[in-house]
């Protein structure tokens, strides 16, 4: 049951890393957004009308394609 867990997290945690400025996210509080900028820990993003938010890299759940491909 640990196994499982732990591969998630590092999937997780290798899709976080890999994340860079312009690509569309969705948060855990399900906000979709497209990355304007990143600074460590820090992903400032872009909803509509260029408003911008700063949240903690951890907040952010997946990129919508993921979404597509469930339809």
């Amino acid at each position: 049951m640990i196994r499982p867990q732990m591969k998630k997290q590092k999937e997780m945690r290798k899709f976080r890393d890999s994340l860079q400025a312009g690509d569309k996210i969705i948060t855990t509080g399900g906000i979709y957004g497209k990355i304007a900028d990143i600074k460590e820990n820090i992903v400032v993003m872009e909803v509509e009308d260029k408003m911008r938010l700063r949240i903690d890299k951890s907040a952010v759940l997946r990129d919508p394609s993921d979404l597509a491909d469930k339809k």
